[in-house]
């Protein structure tokens, strides 16, 4: 984490909506968007209890705010990354906004390679990702 991110947990949780936190992912907001930080091996194995998070993500008011925070992944295949470019359509279908954290090698390679960096144009910090998911340009 760098230096004067927010850590999410001092994040504030929206109602029952949230999933509750499994191995492979948590749900919860900061400044307004929803944070959906997955873990672990994202793949088949892990799809049922990785879904949740990223529907309730992708359906909260409108327009949705969603950051996919992948720092803390380890292995994501391609039924993984399929996932992740659903719950990507369902946001913009609802008029939303989504980000993604990534700053693993391995992972930044993957979406280079299959053609889903531009798609999703990963960045290294919670912080960078909630403000793009925020539309704050930094600019006044």
């Amino acid at each position: 984490m760098q230096q004067g991110e927010q850590r999410p947990e001092q994040a504030v949780r929206p109602g029952d909506a949230v999933p509750a936190p499994t191995r492979w992912a948590r749900t919860y907001r900061l400044r307004d968007v929803t944070v959906v930080e997955l873990s672990g091996e994202i793949d088949l194995a892990s799809e049922a209890e990785v879904t949740p998070h990223l529907l309730a993500a992708a359906l909260w008011p409108r327009p949705p705010r969603v950051v996919l925070d992948l720092g803390p992944v380890e292995f994501i295949d391609c039924f993984g990354l399929s996932l992740l470019v659903r719950t990507r359509r369902r946001v913009a279908e609802r008029g939303g906004r989504l980000a993604m954290v990534c700053d693993r090698p391995q992972t930044r390679r993957l979406l280079r390679l299959t053609g889903l960096e531009p798609l999703f144009s990963p960045v290294p910090t919670l912080d960078d990702a909630v403000a793009g998911a925020a539309g704050d340009t930094g600019t006044p």
